[in-house]
């Protein structure tokens, strides 16, 4: 990825994660990140491209971190599915945290046929087949199940956390889902 593009990406990230998507023009995009239009549509054919790229770097960046953390952490399924909640609060709890972009971008977007709506549906889809695989590899009978209540307390909590950051929400999110997991695991 060229230099600039990664600059007008990652200041396109910036900029919907503190201002939001609909309220950053490509103007403020090209001043912020020192360029021109020109240069922009060079690398990206429209603003929906940009955004859709966006949110492709957000999600690959949040689920390599929490795999990475997982696997690092953890050896067996059982434990990663029991520490899932802890550094998503650990993540949650950071300086960086704006947010989950596939949140805030069907919140932006509502309607279900805009490309945008699509990818963030497809994106909390694969978000929530993750956890269904971590609960399939702890042996857990409803890993489907298990998993939607899981991606529920998430989203809910993440939610929280960008409308009123310190809200304790994903405390209490963590605090459910060992309830959820204990039981799972136990049946």
């Amino acid at each position: 990825m060229s230099t600039l593009r990664e600059k007008i990406l990652n200041t396109a990230t910036d900029l919907f994660q503190t201002r939001g998507i609909n309220s950053t023009g490509v103007d403020t995009i090209v001043a912020v990140a020192g360029t021109t239009k020109m240069t922009l549509y060079k690398h990206f054919v429209s603003k929906e491209n940009l955004i859709l790229e966006v949110l492709e770097k957000g999600h690959h960046d949040f689920q390599s971190w929490l795999s990475e953390k997982l696997n690092s952490n953890t050896k067996k399924p059982s434990e990663k599915l029991q520490k899932l909640f802890e550094f998503i609060e650990e993540w949650v709890t950071s300086p960086d945290f704006h947010g989950m972009g596939f949140i805030k971008a069907s919140a932006e977007f509502p309607n279900e046929e805009c490309p945008v709506h699509q990818l963030s549906s497809e994106q909390s889809r694969q978000f929530r087949q993750y956890i269904s695989s971590l609960a399939s590899e702890a042996n857990i009978q409803d890993a489907d199940g298990l998993a939607l209540q899981l991606s529920l307390l998430f989203e809910g909590a993440v939610q929280a956390e960008q409308m009123k950051r310190g809200s304790g929400a994903m405390k209490y999110a963590k605090k459910a889902a060992k309830i959820l997991i204990d039981g799972a695991i136990k049946a």
